[in-house]
Order: C-alpha cells, then sequence, then structure tokens
C-alpha cells in the first residue's frame, strides 16, 4: 500500500470516528432535555415561541403549551428546543452616577454654550 492510500484511510476512520461520537453526544442531550420535559416546565420552541408545557401526548407526538394565561398552542413534540431554567437574578445594579455633568452629553456639541452663558463669536447688544 502506498503512504497515500493508508493517510485517506486514516482521515475515513477518522472521520466515522467523529460522526458516531457526535451521534452520542446528540442522542444523550436529547435523553436529557425530554428528561426535563414535564408539565408545568417553561419551554421554547424552535420558532421562538415560549411558554409553559401543560400537557405532553407522546403517544400522538403533540405538546400543549399555555403562551398566556387562558390561551393554549398544540405544537408538534420535536419543535420543542429547550427547557428554560430559572437563572439568579443579580441585585446589584449600576448607580447612576449622582453628578451628570461630569459626563458626556449625547447630541450635543462643545461649541454649544450652555443657557446661562452667551455664545462665543456672538456679540452681545448692550
Amino acid at each position: 500500500m502506498d503512504p497515500l492510500t493508508i493517510v485517506m484511510l486514516g482521515v475515513l476512520a477518522l472521520l466515522i470516528f467523529f460522526m458516531f461520537r457526535n451521534s452520542r453526544k446528540r442522542k444523550q442531550e436529547m435523553e436529557l432535555l425530554q428528561l426535563k420535559m414535564v408539565p408545568g416546565a417553561e419551554v421554547m420552541t424552535n420558532f421562538g415561541l415560549f411558554g409553559t408545557l401543560v400537557e405532553l401526548d407522546e403517544e400522538n407526538n403533540v405538546a400543549t403549551i399555555e403562551t398566556s394565561p387562558g390561551s393554549t398552542v398544540r405544537v408538534h413534540r420535536q419543535t420543542l428546543a429547550r427547557v428554560i431554567e430559572d437563572e439568579p437574578v443579580a441585585d446589584d445594579v449600576a448607580e447612576e452616577p449622582a453628578d451628570a455633568a461630569d459626563e458626556p452629553q449625547l447630541n450635543t456639541s462643545s461649541l454649544d454654550a450652555p443657557a446661562d452663558k452667551p455664545k462665543r463669536g456672538k456679540k452681545t447688544e448692550s
């Protein structure tokens, strides 16, 4: 066998290895997602619809999602992309500075004078 054939077989074996590994990883993630899909869980669909899972019919592959109180939507079970888990909210809110004059002002020019001072270059009538 020539070296080129050996390299090509090696690359093919490597591609097959990664294909099986990714397939196994994706299958494990789907199983974990299915365990989290219980009524009452906050879910998001593939097309960006958020809601609370009300019912999951595994026989017909239908999920019922409550998008707002009293409003339900029936979707195919495979469109459920992920479960939204509660994230801790940070209590440290950025405080506004006490002296806003030190900060740069938007939509103002350095040539604009404050209202109490006359503008430069213009003569005031006395």
